[in-house]
C-alpha cells in the first residue's frame, strides 16, 4: 500500500510534459535511431558544438538531404499529443524543426546523446511557452504563430519587419476545414470548436511579410540557416511552406526544404527562384536561429 501511495505521489509531482510522455512509447515518438546516431556521433566527432548555430544547422540538414518527404508525420495517436521526430521521412516542418532542435542539442557537449536529449529541444519549439502537456492544441499548428511564440522565448530573431515589409491579411482556418486529413480532429470532435477559436484568435494576428518582388534585393542580407517561411496569397494560414537559408560557393541564398514535389529534402534554386516558380507564393517570413 505504502509503495502504491510513493508511486501515485511521484507522478502527482513530475511536471506535467513528463507524463504526457509517458502516454506514447518511444518506437512511436522516435523513428530512425540509426540515422540519428549517425549524426550525432559525426557532430561529436568534428566538434559541431563549436560552430555558429547557423552552420551547425546547414551541417545537419545536409545529413538529411535525399530523406524522403512524407507528409502527417506529426499525427502519431488517435488523442495523446507527444513530441516526436522521424528520420525515415519528413515534411517542410519538420525538416527545419529537426535541423534545428539538434543544432540547439548541441549546445551541450556531451560524449554520447540520446532520443529524449532531441525529444526535449523539439517540445521547447514546437510547443506553445515549450510545454506539451498531452494536448493536441498545445503544439503551435500554423507556422505564423511559431515565429511570434519562438521569439518572444529567445529562441529565434523575427527579422521580417527588419526588411521592406508589408502586412498579410489571410485567413487562418485550414485545419477545420480539412479536420478529416488530421488524425487528432478526427477522433476528437471537440479540438475542432477550439481549433476553431485558436484560428479566429490567429487571423486577427498582425503578421508581415516581405514581398515576393523586394526578395531578390535582400537575398544577400540572409545567412546559413535562417529559416524561410512561404507566405501564400491564399486564405487558409498565413504561410504554405517553410525551408531554410544555405549560402552556396557563390555566396548565392539556395533554398533547403522538404518538397513534396520532388518527394525528398533537397537544395532547390535560390530563395527569390523559388518564389517565382509559383503563383500562390506572396513573399517570406525571415527568423535567424539564436
Amino acid at each position: 500500500m505504502i509503495v502504491v501511495m510513493m508511486r501515485v505521489l511521484m507522478i502527482l509531482f513530475l511536471p506535467l510534459s513528463a507524463i504526457a510522455k509517458e502516454h506514447l512509447p518511444l518506437s512511436t515518438t522516435f523513428k530512425g535511431q540509426e540515422k540519428f546516431q549517425q549524426i550525432a556521433r559525426k557532430a561529436i566527432k568534428h566538434q559541431w558544438h563549436k560552430l555558429p548555430m547557423g552552420s551547425r544547422i546547414v551541417n545537419i540538414a545536409k545529413e538529411l538531404e535525399g530523406i524522403p518527404y512524407k507528409s502527417y508525420t506529426l499525427e502519431i495517436h488517435n488523442h495523446v499529443e507527444s513530441p516526436s521526430v522521424n528520420f525515415h521521412g519528413l515534411d517542410c516542418w519538420t525538416f527545419f524543426e529537426t535541423c534545428m532542435a539538434f543544432s540547439r542539442m548541441l549546445n551541450t557537449p556531451k560524449a554520447s546523446y540520446t532520443p529524449h536529449d532531441l525529444l526535449r529541444q523539439i517540445e521547447w519549439t514546437r510547443y506553445r511557452h515549450g510545454r506539451c502537456n498531452g494536448n493536441y492544441l498545445d503544439r503551435i499548428h500554423y507556422l505564423a504563430e511559431w515565429y511570434v511564440d519562438n521569439h518572444k522565448r529567445g529562441n529565434i530573431y523575427d527579422l521580417t519587419r527588419k526588411f521592406p515589409s508589408v502586412r498579410m491579411y489571410n485567413k487562418c482556418q485550414e485545419m477545420t476545414i480539412l479536420w478529416k486529413s488530421y488524425r487528432y480532429l478526427k477522433h476528437n470532435p471537440k479540438l475542432r470548436v477550439s481549433m476553431a477559436k485558436h484560428e479566429a484568435r490567429l487571423t486577427r494576428m498582425p503578421v508581415y511579410m516581405v514581398p515576393k518582388h523586394k526578395v531578390g534585393g535582400i537575398e544577400r542580407n540572409l545567412k546559413n540557416g535562417d529559416i524561410i517561411g512561404i507566405a501564400s496569397h491564399r486564405d487558409g494560414g498565413y504561410c504554405s511552406h517553410v525551408g531554410i537559408v544555405i549560402k552556396d560557393s557563390k555566396g548565392r541564398s539556395r533554398f533547403m526544404h522538404a518538397s513534396s514535389t520532388h518527394k525528398k529534402v533537397i537544395i532547390d534554386s535560390t530563395v527569390s527562384g523559388y518564389l517565382n516558380q509559383y503563383k500562390k507564393h506572396a513573399g517570406i517570413l525571415v527568423a535567424r536561429p539564436r
